[in-house]
């Protein structure tokens, strides 16, 4: 189906109208119809994937909306303008990684995802939704690549998460981090030093959870910069 096709179509259509009520309730700018409307195809296709296998712990339209699409939204529109490529370490769902590519289709973004089921989920998402994303089925380390910004968000294991994506951060990128209040001094231990952090930003609808933005320093060329060991 296509973006003209999705625009105010059927389930979609009234999908997308309610993430934009829900967006308006929390002073958040609403999604320009076409765009709601893809939102709203994204939503229906994971509600459906998740009544078959364990994709998010939230199962539910309403939930969905709330929890998993306000917060990642807000991620997209608060990442910096001038980041080239986006990888998002453990996608699951695809969360927040579709929501970027889907807000800010500027930015070339990889969903790595190993969990096999979960990496198929995010495949038919891309075919869905019609988006020029790169789908990973595997470890994101062993990818061999840097990045312009990593993200996570509720990934296993995040200590470890952390010091392994942020090896992933290209030179003057960015670490972008949806998490707790209550993790976010462990979190800039775990990413021992190697970032300048913005202060932390309250995302919509949740007073505990936070956006946390860490830019690693530009290094001239030819100087050796530590590596994160996993």
């Amino acid at each position: 189906m296509t973006t003209g096709e999705l625009e105010g179509a059927g389930e979609p259509g009234r999908i997308g109208e309610r993430l934009n009520e829900i967006l308006a309730s929390l002073g958040e700018k609403a999604l320009e119809p076409a765009l709601a409307a893809r939102f709203g195809a994204y939503a229906a296709l994971l509600v459906r994937w998740n009544a078959r296998m364990n994709l998010t712990a939230v199962r539910d339209e309403e939930g969905t909306l709330r929890r998993h699409f306000v917060e990642s939204i807000a991620c997209a529109r608060l990442l910096p303008s001038e980041i080239p490529s986006l990888l998002d370490f453990g996608s699951g769902a695809g969360l927040p990684g579709i929501p970027i590519a889907l807000c800010r289709g500027e930015i070339a973004v990889t969903l790595a995802e190993s969990q096999g089921k979960k990496a198929a989920f995010l495949h038919e998402a891309a075919r869905v939704l019609d988006l020029k994303v790169r789908v990973h089925g595997g470890r994101a380390e062993l990818m061999g690549e840097h990045f312009g910004c990593v993200t996570l968000r509720a990934v296993d294991r995040m200590g470890d998460a952390v010091r392994v994506a942020s090896g992933l951060v290209a030179n003057g990128g960015w670490l972008s981090l949806l998490t707790t209040v209550s993790d976010e001094s462990s979190i800039r231990n775990w990413a021992e030093g190697a970032f300048e952090w913005s202060p932390a930003v309250v995302l919509p609808g949740a007073s505990e959870r936070i956006l946390l933005l860490g830019r690693r320093p530009i290094v001239p060329r030819g100087t050796i910069q530590p590596r994160s060991e996993p």
